[in-house]
């Protein structure tokens, strides 16, 4: 039962992120997973692999809903979504297979890394400038490719990749946050479904796993975070943007650090 409480309080702190900051919940869901399966003794073979299946999963339930949300102010960009998806989809294949590959100690510490320099892009208010179109097929299917990689590796649903990349490339804000949305969905589906082959029969999964896929932990998940990311929009429009995204930034520097503290 305790367990179980933990993973409802990831699901609504995933949720609630991903209201308030604009981030996927994956930054947080990730984490907080391999703290939790380290309380339920999951072996180190498998328990980072597990937590970035599961945050993947878990993004295929907030991408439909927040997509269909984007869909009915009409913001969603479905030309450039069709020219990133076919890219994004093989990326996340290449992706799932190198996180199956790795040690659990140097996957934490690529995901240290990753959680930094997030950190820093919050903090600092990096962002490219808006300089030119979006490229042409193969440079955009090349984009896409990269973006679904690192969002598979890391078990996120590529917001933090996406929308700069859009925004760079003279989509406004409006459409390029939705569109990103949309493209968590390849992202999320590929991700899980390649996850569960990848991880398929592994002998160090715990029960109820399906591959890299833990079902308590995604159903507890699924529960809270979808209404507590409308409570984090609407806490956002009260609360100062810029001191709440310093104070994630913080959050993902402790996170960063102390992943890779623990892989050195």
């Amino acid at each position: 039962m305790t367990v179980v409480l933990i993973y409802l309080a990831v699901g609504a702190l995933a949720g609630l992120s991903a209201g308030l900051f604009g981030v996927g919940g994956g930054l947080v869901i990730v984490p907080a997973l391999i703290y939790c399966f380290a309380l339920q003794g999951v072996s180190s073979l498998v328990a980072v692999q597990l937590a970035v299946g599961t945050s993947l999963a878990s993004i295929v339930f907030t991408s439909v809903s927040s997509v269909r949300a984007h869909q009915r102010h009409g913001n969603v960009d479905w030309p450039t979504w069709r020219l990133l998806a076919p890219g994004i989809a093989i990326g996340v294949v290449g992706g799932v297979a190198l996180a199956a590959s790795l040690p659990g100690e140097r996957l934490k510490l690529v995901f240290g890394i990753f959680a930094l320099l997030i950190a820093a892009q919050m903090a600092f208010g990096l962002s490219p400038s808006a300089d030119r179109q979006l490229p042409a097929r193969p440079q955009t299917l090349l984009a896409g490719g990269f973006i679904g990689f690192l969002s598979a590796l890391f078990g996120i649903g590529g917001g933090s990749l996406t929308v700069p990349f859009l925004t760079w490339c003279n989509v406004k804000m409006q459409r390029a946050v939705a569109t990103s949305a949309a493209c968590g969905l390849p992202i999320a589906i590929v991700g899980a479904l390649t996850n569960i082959i990848a991880g398929y029969g592994h002998s160090a999964l715990p029960a109820w796993s399906s591959g890299f896929v833990y079902w308590p932990a995604l159903l507890a998940i699924i529960l809270c975070s979808t209404p507590c990311a409308k409570l984090g929009a609407n806490l956002a429009q009260k609360l100062p943007a810029r001191r709440l995204k310093q104070g994630f930034a913080l959050f993902l520097l402790a996170v960063g650090s102390h992943f890779i503290y623990g892989a050195l």
